[in-house]
């Protein structure tokens, strides 16, 4: 698989390494998952989920890699995983959507902002043009840290629900 990790440290300091997840990280993505609050879980999910199942967890991380790439984050010790991010190209390759997971103990420190940073780079060298988030209204920290990296809000087309951010990526 892929050699790309990066090292990244949080705006309070926390140190942390990501790199693509791999076929072998099944086992811990589930553990991650089952640090992550229900609610947040929903906020991911778009959906009321109490267990990530094994089936989401490979439709994740067993898929090609050019279209959709998941990245799994770990503090220091380089054993547990505190976050996930997902990049998801849309067939074109133009745009992708990305899904941020924070293990609930981990959460405050900007692990969110250094892991969309981390996207909206990646999205830039992939040559796409946009990158989009959908979210639910209820997810205030997440709508804000978007717009605060530059995304703009419109309402999510047939759901009053959700919202989706958007940032363009070309000059």
């Amino acid at each position: 698989m892929s050699e790309r990790k990066w090292n990244i440290t949080t705006r309070d300091g926390l140190q942390i390494s990501v790199r693509p997840a791999e076929l072998e990280d099944e086992n811990l993505l589930i553990e991650l998952f089952d640090h992550v609050s229900p609610q947040d879980l929903r906020f991911r999910f778009l959906s009321a989920i109490k267990h990530v199942s094994r089936k989401q967890i490979a439709d994740l991380i067993g898929v090609d890699h050019d279209a959709v790439e998941s990245y799994i984050a770990f503090a220091r010790d380089a054993v547990t995983p505190i976050a996930t991010a997902v990049l998801a190209c849309d067939r074109q390759k133009r745009r992708a959507e990305v899904a941020i997971s924070v293990r609930s103990d981990f959460k405050g420190h900007g692990l969110g902002w250094g892991l969309l940073g981390l996207m909206v780079q990646e999205a830039k060298r992939r040559g796409l043009d946009k990158i989009e988030s959908i979210e639910d209204r209820s997810n205030y920290d997440a709508v804000e840290l978007e717009q605060n990296m530059g995304f703009k809000v419109k309402p999510y087309p047939d759901d009053p629900r959700l919202l989706l951010l958007s940032k363009s990526l070309t000059a």
